[in-house]
């Protein structure tokens, strides 16, 4: 079987009352398109019900249904059921996803969330790492015909990895579509209306390219043409934006200094003050995190890093708590309480006050510290609309220099030739 035609349903009544906008058509759309799939139609439902009757009409002339929404706890969470009737099959608790929530809640399992653990008999179930209900993908029957059926939650932190992670793969299997040539990349630091800009300065006929919002990076795509032509075009863009902000396939700022880490069996330590223990938080995001995370201090108040860290009263005087100078003690002190082989320091101003026209909103310092080598010491501005925003990208900075340090690189060379504004 050829398919090529696919149909969304996005199900939620705050999006049909305009309460929220829609992310999921837009994203799933774009994806579907670029794997050679003609989407026809983009249908928006509110938590009715309503979704039955057009999903009948749709496997008649679809290969492809995905639906996203309707899959919670709640009485008007009907997608499971629904698409259960449709495929003519009981619902059915997985147990893999029963043993996934259970360890999430305990007996609090018990009652109206234990329907997220359903679902058609047959049908296989995705994961959901970021949330309680789990997704589902199955083929329905229909005449001589099989079509694919994938329900997925509404809120987009869960829907977009579950899709990407276990949705896209499959749909690049099936036979029919027209898939795309592409290359993947992961851009730090540059804003979509940015990246799509310098896009456009250095493209060539016959690319084409797109962009996927994540909280620390933005995936790049480019499409169309052969390898070369796409891997020169994203060349240009690294000429234009400087080293270390464009990397070949899917990765997070956190991996690339983790990866450096586990490749020379060492470890870290953290001294944060502007990002709220962030830094710490994403080191250890993966399980086995000891073995490359030693700990780390949170020193926001001066006494805390004078205290806690052996910065200098006079450095903090002389120069200010947010300084090349005090991240640089920042470091070096965290180095001296730990064993661990590196540390690293972020202290700055996340705002939306304490700037200054010498030191506006988004200054932050960095400090890096080695048994090895020479501390280093840079300063960046980051700019931004919210405290939340310049925290991360700090984080993301620290990332990304702590393993350009490890790798013998010189810091203060790297960021002057980044352009990321």
């Amino acid at each position: 079987m050829n398919y090529t035609r696919a149909a969304l349903f996005i199900i939620g009544t705050e999006l049909t009352r305009g309460v929220i906008s829609d992310r999921n058509g837009r994203l799933l759309g774009s994806q579907l398109t670029q794997l050679g799939y003609r989407v026809e139609r983009i249908i928006l439902l509110p938590d009715d019900g309503s979704v039955a009757d057009h999903l009948k009409e749709c496997v008649n002339t679809c290969d492809v249904v995905l639906v996203t929404g309707g899959l919670g706890p709640t009485s008007d969470d009907r997608t499971r059921s629904i698409i259960a009737d449709l495929a003519g099959v009981d619902l059915v608790r997985d147990s893999l996803a029963f043993e996934a929530l259970y360890r999430r809640m305990g007996e609090r399992i018990r009652g109206a969330n234990e329907q997220q653990t359903m679902i058609p008999e047959g049908f296989e179930m995705i994961p959901n790492p970021n949330g309680t209900a789990c997704g589902f993908r199955g083929f329905v029957r229909v005449e001589d015909r099989d079509v694919l059926v994938v329900a997925l939650p509404g809120p987009p932190r869960e829907m977009d990895r579950m899709f990407f992670d276990s949705v896209r793969p499959l749909l690049g299997e099936l036979s029919g579509h027209d898939d795309f040539e592409r290359s993947d990349y992961s851009t730090y630091l540059l804003a979509e209306s940015k990246l799509e800009e310098l896009c456009r300065s250095v493209a060539a006929d016959g690319l084409e390219w797109g962009t996927r919002f994540q909280e620390q990076t933005i995936s790049l795509y480019i499409a169309g043409g052969n390898q070369e032509k796409r891997t020169a075009m994203v060349e240009r863009l690294r000429s234009l934006v400087g080293p270390l902000l464009i990397v070949d396939g899917d990765v997070q700022p956190v991996e690339l200094l983790i990866g450096e880490l586990k490749e020379r069996g060492e470890s870290i330590a953290t001294a944060e003050s502007i990002s709220a223990g962030l830094v710490s938080k994403l080191l250890t995001d993966q399980s086995g995190s000891s073995a490359w995370y030693w700990g780390g201090v949170n020193a926001y108040a001066n006494e805390a890093k004078v205290r806690l860290l052996g910065v200098k009263e006079e450095t903090i005087a002389g120069f200010g708590a947010v300084s090349v100078q005090c991240a640089a003690e920042m470091a070096e002190g965290m180095l001296r309480q730990s064993s661990a082989d590196w540390a690293l320091s972020v202290t700055g101003i996340a705002g939306p006050s304490g700037g200054s026209e010498e030191k506006p909103v988004g200054t932050v310092c960095f400090g890096f510290a080695s048994r090895t080598r020479s501390t280093q010491s840079v300063q960046v501005r980051l700019t931004a609309h919210s405290r939340d925003i310049i925290r991360r990208r700090a984080a993301t900075v620290a990332f990304l220099l702590a393993a350009r340090y490890m790798q013998g690189g010189r810091l203060l060379d790297t960021v002057k030739k980044w352009q990321y504004s």
